[in-house]
């Protein structure tokens, strides 16, 4: 418990206060709660209650379990939880940091589960610096009689979520695996509406590449936009193997008759993997073919400066030799000599440049 006695001494520290954190009753949850609420039977019981009150509610009753909602907290706040409900160290410690991969690990009877949020970005054009995608993160420890989640971000909100489960009491009564299957797949549902939106980006950004004035700031663009579909694939990845494991391997923490609903969220994610699988090697397409555009551009480019290089090779030329200064040069006496040699020059000049435009190169 070591991590823990580091959080009380920096509690002690930002706090003059002294908070006797042994002490359930007196644990500073302060207003990271956002929710707390027992349910039993899959009802929400009546009446708002503190956390260490519904925990001894539940446990002497032996019925039911208690979800816990926090925002944001700080360490004060996850240390009072830790105390209250007995969660191990290495999770707090996980909880109070931010930016962790995607993960689901037992400790004893409790199963600490970390889940990036994302959400997609409104905007009328894509451009070298629009952000797509927000990321969060929501943390979730599950107990046999309890349920304490960890929101961090701008979105995410829980709050739809618990309402759509106390309107389907006989799927909440399944008991704290049913909220975390619940999160889990609100979570994927969200993966599989970015990604939906995610795939007007790309069809735009295809489409303007293919156009026949293509923009030399497109690379910028869909290197922007990989960067984008790089944190959702973060997001999604690494998930994959965790939803494996708890929709097929027994687990005292999953009921096993949620596990079948967990095989449901993990297909849904396995879509979503492949989408952005699928987006990522099209995108690649894309950047290869906008550099061979440009390349061949490039090339156009350079014929057209070559072509009327070697016209202008003409006249200078003869302009050249004529603007020496001999005494004795044919026709520089001659009446008709200028005109015939600014006609020359001219006939040159077309038969060349005609010739050029039948290649193609002007």
């Amino acid at each position: 418990m070591s991590f823990i006695r580091s959080l009380r001494r920096v509690v002690r520290r930002t706090d003059r206060r002294t908070v006797d954190l042994s002490h359930p009753a007196r644990s500073p949850l302060g207003s990271a709660v956002v929710n707390c609420v027992v349910y039993l039977e899959g009802v929400r019981q009546t009446g708002n209650c503190l956390a260490d009150e519904a925990i001894r509610r539940v446990r002497k009753t032996g019925d039911g379990f208690v979800w816990i909602g926090l925002h944001e907290p700080g360490p004060e706040e996850l240390v009072g939880v830790a105390e209250l409900f007995g969660l191990h160290p290495l999770a707090v410690q996980d909880a109070t940091h931010t930016h962790h991969r995607p993960k689901v690990v037992r400790y004893d009877d409790v199963l600490f589960t970390v889940l990036k949020t994302v959400r997609y970005i409104e905007h009328k054009e894509l451009t070298a610096t629009s952000e797509v995608v927000d990321t969060g993160e929501i943390m979730a420890f599950v107990g046999p009689d309890f349920v304490v989640t960890v929101r961090r971000g701008r979105h995410g909100s829980l709050g739809p979520l618990r309402e759509a489960l106390e309107a389907a009491p006989e799927q909440l009564a399944k008991g704290p695996s049913a909220v975390l299957h619940a999160i889990a797949e609100h979570v994927v549902d969200d993966y599989l509406a970015v990604t939906d939106a995610m795939e007007v980006d790309v069809d735009a950004v295809e489409s303007a590449v293919f156009t026949e004035h293509a923009r030399h700031g497109d690379a910028g663009r869909i290197y922007q936009l990989k960067r984008e579909l790089m944190e959702l694939k973060r997001a999604v990845a690494p998930l994959e193997r965790p939803l494996q494991a708890l929709a097929t391997k027994p687990s005292p923490s999953i009921a096993p008759d949620i596990q079948p609903y967990f095989r449901d969220v993990a297909d849904h994610l396995s879509r979503t993997t492949d989408q952005v699988t699928a987006f990522d090697a099209l995108l690649d397409s894309i950047l290869q073919a906008h550099l061979a555009q440009v390349t061949v551009a490039q090339n156009e480019d350079m014929r057209k400066i070559t072509a009327w290089a070697a016209i202008i090779a003409v006249p200078t030329m003869v302009c050249g030799v004529y603007g020496m200064n001999f005494d004795h040069m044919p026709e520089l006496k001659w009446r008709y000599g200028f005109p015939l040699v600014l006609g020359l020059i001219s006939a040159a000049c077309v038969f060349i440049h005609r010739a050029f435009r039948r290649n193609g190169w002007i």
